[in-house]
């Protein structure tokens, strides 16, 4: 059976979307805590102080390319969190594209909590 080139590229594209969202990537965020990675809530300072993961640091995604120099080093493990996944999201790209190399998406700092 053949697979025509529009699904290959649907595919593709699907696999790429999951990528970019963590969406179906298996992560030990406990492991990586105990590891010494830190967490890094890129929510507002009003949403951060209305609650939060204890001993995270709070940097708003609107803040985080100013604020790289407050983050250790680039080989620290980081995880991203916010109010549902997608400002995380898109502080994993600002961390990456700078230079960052173990940055995971943590998504809502509520379920990571969980997690942790």
């Amino acid at each position: 059976m053949r697979i025509k080139y529009q699904t290959i590229m649907k595919m593709n594209m699907i696999e790429s979307i999951k990528k970019i969202f963590g969406i179906g990537t298996v992560v030990n965020y406990a492991a990586l805590i105990r590891q010494g990675a830190i967490i890094v809530d890129v929510r507002t300072p009003g949403e951060y102080s209305r609650g939060h993961i204890r001993g995270s640091v709070n940097i708003s995604v609107n803040q985080l390319k100013d604020s790289l120099h407050l983050l250790p080093d680039k080989q620290k493990s980081i995880i991203a969190c916010c109010a549902t996944g997608m400002r995380s999201s898109l502080a994993v790209n600002t961390l990456k594209s700078n230079g960052f190399t173990h940055v995971y998406n943590g998504g809502s700092w509520t379920e990571l909590e969980i997690k942790i």
